[in-house]
């Protein structure tokens, strides 16, 4: 059985700017671009059997650009609703709520469309698609191939561990980075981390 392998999608404005990011377009930067094509070789390296991506542009982007164009989109791959926090930074959401932490306290309602999610809602989403990841690697020897975002691959992640979504805190990820969850003795582990070529 092969490995999950997790690519947070290229540098955009607001990523650099530490702007909160789920449903607004923000195409890739020119550094973005830059780290995109430069997992192509890192990716490569694997065997792919399935590949995934989120439905925003700067993930399916990342996804052409290392090799990928026809990854299949996947709605439950979208980053964290962020709500009424949408576009905001964590320091000028703190001016009001000191305290508040995404993890554990979740996005602040925000329109009918966006209205938030709280990390319940985001672990139901991550099993949704981690009970694909598993139809997809019981059905090829290949490793499966996931682009999406930093919040929504860092409560995946915790959720492949068996930990609550709010155990995604403790996983830093950068962008343009490859992520490897694998097994040993049939357990899931972090096998590489934020791997950049």
């Amino acid at each position: 059985m092969g490995d999950l392998l997790l690519v947070r999608h290229g540098e955009t404005e607001w990523s650099l700017s530490g702007r909160h990011t789920s449903w607004t377009e923000i195409p890739l930067t020119e550094n973005g671009r830059r780290q995109a094509r430069s997992l192509a070789p890192l990716v490569g390296t694997y065997r792919i059997g399935a590949a995934f991506t989120s439905p925003r542009e700067r993930a399916r982007e990342t996804a052409a650009l290392a090799g990928f164009p026809d990854a299949t989109v996947d709605p439950d791959l979208a980053e964290w609703d962020y709500g009424a926090y949408e576009g905001v930074t964590t320091v000028e959401i703190h001016r009001t709520r000191p305290d508040w932490y995404l993890f554990t306290d979740g996005a602040a309602p925000g329109p009918p469309e966006h209205p938030g999610e709280s990390p319940e809602q985001v672990a139901d989403r991550a099993d949704r698609m981690l009970a694909k990841v598993d139809a997809a690697l019981a059905n090829n020897e290949g490793s499966v191939l996931l682009f999406a975002h930093a919040h929504f691959l860092r409560a995946l992640t915790a959720r492949r561990l068996g930990l609550p979504a709010s155990g995604g805190s403790i996983f830093l990820l950068a962008t343009g980075t490859v992520s490897r969850l694998s097994t040993e003795h049939g357990r899931p582990v972090v096998a590489s981390w934020n791997v950049r070529p």
